[in-house]
């Protein structure tokens, strides 16, 4: 399972460096080519009747995962069948690795909260959730930072590793296309609901396996596994995503608080059931256990590519 080794490499590199500054400045990342290419044919194709928006949203799926993985393709079958083979595999699978930056926001919300400075807090969970963080209390913006780690650990590192095991290179680089064509075009907005509808509908797809595993991951790395994974299975069919209540649900009960609830968006409150209803709201305490539990989390995926590599 050379494509195991790959990605384990491809940890190791993102754990020891992140995405260097200076390297983004220089070439920018991956991803944000990717989402070039997005715009692209958002704004060409995104027009005309609800029908033909639906369709050209289903062209831009294609030509966007098409341009992502097509080059990895013929990459990974030029590569000798050796060591240089998984190093070179390791560097390429680096950047679409979100372990480092993951952590590094959510502990920036973790400290902001702890020093009771509540705009720094809204500041910095406002870098990784989508919506309006300005009206939200500690409370609030403790949740939201967590909910977005758990589910952030799924889409962000453990779905990439999982296609990356499976496919090598273009497995790893086609599914952060259409995770990225999810996070731009798939919002249920007048300009977005009908273009991004199948690339919504793609993405919940390649996530179904990958966010029970995190949920998984982060209920066996918990102090109380069986407590986890009990609440696991019976808040996460009722969350709003198909996928995102497993990681979610898992991480509330192993950390004993509780996750998602009633929110607001657009001026509009939406009436979402709790995770793990009853516990407290996670607090600066609580967020320091979450860093710790998703560090043992990783840790049991990296076991995992490691056993594979081994078979």
């Amino acid at each position: 399972m050379s494509f195991a080794l790959m990605m384990l490499g491809g940890m190791i590199l993102d754990l020891a460096f992140g995405w260097p500054d200076k390297l983004y400045v220089r070439i920018g990342h991956p991803v944000t080519w990717i989402g070039k290419a997005i715009t692209i044919c958002e704004t060409r194709l995104n027009n005309g009747s609800r029908n033909a928006r639906i369709l050209a949203g289903a062209v831009t799926v294609l030509v966007v995962v098409a341009l992502a993985a097509a080059p990895l393709i013929v990459v990974q079958a030029a590569l000798p069948d050796n060591w240089i083979r998984t190093l070179i595999g390791a560097i390429l699978a680096w950047p679409m690795i979100a372990l480092r930056s993951m952590r590094d926001h959510y502990q920036a919300v973790a400290t902001a909260l702890a020093a009771n400075d509540l705009p720094a807090a809204r500041y910095a969970v406002s870098m990784i959730v989508g919506r309006n963080p300005s009206q939200l209390d500690a409370p609030a913006v403790a949740r939201a930072a967590t909910e977005s780690l758990a589910e952030n650990t799924s889409d962000g590192i453990v779905a990439p590793l999982f296609w990356g095991a499976l496919l090598g290179l273009p497995g790893i680089y086609a599914y952060k296309a259409i995770n990225t064509m999810d996070s731009m075009i798939g919002h249920r907005s007048d300009r977005y609901e009908a273009f991004g509808k199948v690339a919504a509908r793609v993405d919940d797809v390649v996530n179904l396996i990958p966010a029970r595993l995190t949920g998984l991951a982060f209920a066996c790395a918990s102090s109380r596994p069986l407590i986890a994974l009990k609440s696991m299975l019976r808040d996460a069919p009722n969350h709003r995503s198909p996928n995102a209540g497993w990681p979610e649900g898992a991480m509330a009960a192993a950390l004993n608080v509780r996750l998602s609830g009633p929110r607001v968006y657009d001026g509009h409150t939406a009436n979402e059931p709790w995770l793990n209803e009853g516990a407290p709201d996670p607090d600066a305490q609580a967020m320091r256990k979450a860093v710790s539990l998703y560090h043992r989390a990783l840790v049991l995926c990296g076991l995992a590519l490691a056993g594979l590599a081994m078979l």
